[in-house]
């Protein structure tokens, strides 16, 4: 299944509801693509959604160490959320929970922003 990306604003925080797979190829490009996206927008503040990711790979995680580098490059923010328990683990063995602020309720993380 590919990665379908949609997007809504919360105040000043763009969420991006993600669902699929965040693969190489096709769902890494969707990733970025969105990111990038919402940045020319002048978008920074971006809360990434993962609760429908079912499956990440190593290109996936890449995708988004490159998306939050990218992001606090231009000065924003980007933060995860929902992680499915199979994203969490990944993460955790890989030591990026400690690099991505992530949270389980939206409204606490839309609140973290600017703070």
């Amino acid at each position: 299944m590919e990665l379908l990306a949609s997007n809504r604003q919360v105040g000043k925080v763009t969420i991006i509801d993600l669902s699929g797979r965040i693969t190489l190829g096709e769902g890494s490009v969707v990733l970025r693509d969105t990111v990038k996206e919402l940045l020319s927008e002048g978008r920074n503040q971006l809360l990434i959604d993962l609760s429908g990711v079912n499956y990440i790979d190593s290109s996936g995680i890449g995708e988004l160490v490159g998306a939050y580098t990218t992001v606090r490059n231009r000065g924003g923010e980007m933060k995860l959320l929902k992680l499915t328990q199979r994203v969490h683990d990944l993460l955790q063995v890989t030591k990026l929970l400690t690099v991505f602020e992530n949270f389980t309720d939206e409204t606490k993380a839309v609140e973290s922003f600017g703070k």
